[in-house]
């Protein structure tokens, strides 16, 4: 595997320079944002409990890996930017689990189980859909640089927003399960009349306008040269607030 090899699946890089998506990178601070609100509330609450600190520090990771994955676009940093999002994610999960459902700590070592594998899985096949589509792209540019007796240039490769391999969800069912967890926690969290329901219900809300927004970004290239994936990362950066404060502010439910 080629880890420099150059990616690009958004709407908003017209090259391979650093800078070439400058808004899906900046935006990338909300994460950091989110982290810092986060933890300001928990030292104020005194809920610095272990894995609250570990869901905070990698919300920040999200926002470093993902500005590194929108300035060098290539497979490491392909790597760093989906590693932290769903340890994020896979983490949660079983701290929600805990917290909300009041399930034992010792017999989330099965669900720790199954949500590495899961992790593990979408990893493997998910990424942040750079793979297939990259690979795709970069096949029909060479094929059309050979037809026309030209070699083919890095930064044709790297950016050819109206490829073919561009599928319809640009990428975001791999999101899937993400949405799952979100619906049955706001569903788990409303039944059993838990704090957290109102913040997990704005979060869910939250996600699903910003996956919307992640999906269209690169059907909206020729109206909307920015692209939409910036504000992908504004509202999930929210989006984590919100869960954050939910998790924070609201007490353990007692194991059963």
């Amino acid at each position: 595997m080629d880890w420099f090899a150059a990616v690009d699946i958004y709407c908003e890089r017209t090259g391979a320079d650093f800078w070439s998506e400058p808004l899906n990178a900046l935006s990338n601070l909300s994460f950091v944002v989110a982290a810092l609100w986060g933890w300001r509330e928990a030292r104020r609450r005194d809920r610095t409990d272990v894995m609250t600190v570990v869901l905070i520090a990698l919300a920040a990771a999200i926002g470093v890996g993902s500005f590194l994955f929108h300035t060098f676009a290539n497979a490491w940093s392909s790597l760093a930017d989906v590693v932290p999002i769903w340890t994020f994610v896979a983490l949660f999960v079983l701290v929600a689990i805990h917290r909300i459902g009041g399930v034992r700590p010792g017999r989330i070592g099965f669900g720790l189980a199954i949500a590495i594998g899961v992790a593990a899985v979408l990893f493997a096949f998910g990424g942040d859909g750079s793979g297939s589509q990259t690979s795709a792209a970069q096949t029909a540019t060479t094929a059309t640089a050979t037809a026309l007796n030209a070699a083919p240039t890095t930064a044709t490769q790297a950016h050819d927003h109206a490829s073919p391999a561009n599928s319809l969800l640009n990428g975001s069912e791999q999101y899937l399960p993400a949405v799952l967890a979100l619906l049955a926690f706001t569903a788990l969290s409303r039944r059993n009349g838990h704090p957290i329901a109102p913040w997990i219900a704005a979060a869910t809300a939250t996600f699903m306008v910003s996956l919307t927004l992640r999906t269209l970004d690169m059907h909206l290239c020729a109206i909307w040269p920015a692209g939409t994936h910036f504000i992908w990362h504004i509202l999930n950066g929210l989006m984590i607030a919100l869960l954050f404060q939910g998790l924070i502010r609201s007490p353990v439910t007692r194991p059963a």
